[in-house]
């Protein structure tokens, strides 16, 4: 009979953060091997199992183990706190079996069961500090050596990464993480957040929040977990957060935008570029500049390394509500702006979409409306598709169009959304079939729900009133367009959203897609 192994993987060690599988899992084996404290633990989810537990520097000889039993034809069960897949583990039991001529087929049965690894369980207690790029780093060199260590805190402090520092010191080891300290402050401000978390979910927690300069001023042990914020993460109300630096989430939403603590178009939002060169400065020359900080070779002051930064901006740009034509100038200012690394997309919206490398995304869209462009953001909003109203000779419902644009467009929603606007009864620019045709026809609008563009079922929208007052119009959209972003799920289109609820703003739902009736093809398949 083949035996199994069970690798688990059972979080910060809190009951209610143990997954049902690893609960189950725990409890149809026969053995339990793991680390004393680890053992001690989850020791009241144990039925009356064998037990083998070892010391903390015994891994090796607990994989051993583990497979040996497993051989003998027992479920057996390797414990890790967090995560079994990240310091835990998985990867030695493995190692062991490969050593062995394992095969997934003829050999015992693996199943690694994942757990939430500290990185995850201290960030929670903090706040959110790993929102952007993260890595993890042990600076245990009980199974790696320091030296490969110091290269990797190197790197990880160059790139700007949010850092957790696992393993940062024990009673034997402790000049790793002042060691640590020395790499990451020739390359962070002193001021830089950081997050001390000590024992997780359990009994003993604490949490401590201090910076780069003065971590080593606080209690680190082995059961303490160090996350180092990158150039942008900040503490706001006893929170460490790192801004996700999408900057294209963070503009655009509003005509006017006073900077708040959570609101950063700052420079420090995506510190990863390097096309930034002074006029007369090679990159050869700020490269050599760089190693030479590095290495101790330079006269300049030891201050940590600031690197441009840069993110790509997104944005959506046309020439107006309705006006389709684009001027001379402004194309020339596109092409300026775009440049050799950016891009840009038309789209079926008689819109264009920008996606522009930049730090200064306001400088970006002031140059934009200075060339008279009409923006809005790019992703899950709303978005206005009018007609040029036969190139403005039928003017009459331009201001309600142009109404609804100030209002509504760009509003963040449950999944994108489009409102077509046509200025007669022709709806020769297909108003009808959006998630919200209006037709301006005999002084008065008439109002579609639900439709839907692509798609073997596509099919207008639903034709829910006439003759609405210009009055009325623009209020009324607004009303609908509230109930969807308060009351969609997330990912929901609105015609499906129209759907489930049967009712928008009194509007009953009936359905208009049409039933298909697929015919067989001539061969009979």
């Amino acid at each position: 009979m083949k035996g199994k192994l069970l690798v688990i993987g059972f979080g910060p060690g809190s009951e209610e953060h143990i997954t049902d599988r690893a609960k189950k899992a725990l409890q149809e084996s026969d053995m339990i091997i793991g680390y004393k404290t680890y053992v001690e633990l989850i020791e009241r989810l144990l039925d009356g199992q064998e037990i083998i537990s070892t010391g903390m520097t015994e891994e090796v000889t607990r994989a051993q183990e583990a497979v040996r039993q497993a051989e003998l034809g027992k479920k057996v069960a390797v414990i890790s706190s967090g995560d079994a897949g990240v310091y835990g583990m998985a990867g030695l039991v493995y190692e062991v079996l490969v050593e062995k001529g394992w095969k997934q087929d003829t050999g015992v049965e693996v199943e690694v069961i994942p757990g939430i690894s500290a990185i995850n369980s201290c960030a929670s207690l903090l706040g959110a500090p790993v929102m952007h790029d993260a890595c993890t780093i042990s600076l245990s060199d009980h199974l790696t050596p320091w030296r490969l260590i110091e290269q990797r805190i190197e790197a990880a402090a160059q790139a700007d990464f949010v850092i957790a520092l696992y393993n940062p010191m024990s009673g034997r080891r402790t000049r790793q993480i002042v060691e640590a300290q020395r790499i990451l402050l020739k390359y962070r401000s002193p001021e830089t957040p950081v997050g001390l978390v000590k024992s997780a979910y359990r009994d003993r927690q604490s949490i401590t929040r201090t910076t780069l300069e003065d971590m080593m001023n606080h209690e680190i042990g082995m059961l303490t977990t160090v996350l180092i914020g990158n150039s942008s993460t900040f503490f706001y109300d006893d929170l460490m957060i790192t801004p996700r630096g999408y900057q294209r989430k963070y503009t655009l939403r509003q005509k006017e935008q006073p900077l708040k603590p959570h609101q950063r178009l700052k420079k420090e939002a995506e510190p990863w570029a390097l096309e930034q060169v002074v006029v007369g400065t090679s990159s050869r020359e700020i490269a050599d500049e760089a190693l030479q900080l590095i290495l101790g070779e330079s006269n300049q002051p030891k201050e940590y390394i600031q690197q441009p930064i840069q993110s790509i901006f997104e944005v959506s740009v046309s020439p107006g509500v309705a006006n389709k034509k684009f001027t001379p100038k402004q194309m020339i200012t596109l092409a300026e702006i775009v440049g050799d690394e950016g891009s840009m997309e038309y789209t079926q919206d008689h819109h264009i979409k920008l996606q522009v490398p930049t730090s200064n995304p306001d400088l970006v869209v002031s140059e934009l409306e200075e060339v008279g462009f009409l923006l809005a953001p790019v992703g899950e909003v709303l978005t206005l598709k009018a007609c040029d109203f036969c190139e403005g000779e039928k003017k009459d419902s331009i201001p309600y169009a142009e109404a609804l644009q100030a209002r509504l467009g760009g509003m963040d929603l449950p999944k994108e959304m489009k409102i077509g606007f046509n200025g007669c009864g022709m709806a020769c620019f297909g108003a009808v079939r959006e998630d919200i045709g209006i037709v301006f026809r005999k002084g008065a609008f008439d109002l579609f729900l639900g439709g839907k563009t692509i798609g073997r079922n596509a099919h207008s929208g639903q034709i829910v009133a006439e003759g609405i007052s210009p009055d009325e119009i623009v209020e009324l959209v607004e009303r609908i367009v509230q109930e969807y972003k308060e009351k969609g799920h997330p990912n929901e289109r609105f015609h499906k959203f129209f759907k489930r609820v049967k009712k928008v703003c009194g509007f009953e739902f009936q359905d208009v897609s049409p039933s298909l009736k697929i015919e067989l093809a001539p061969c009979g398949d």
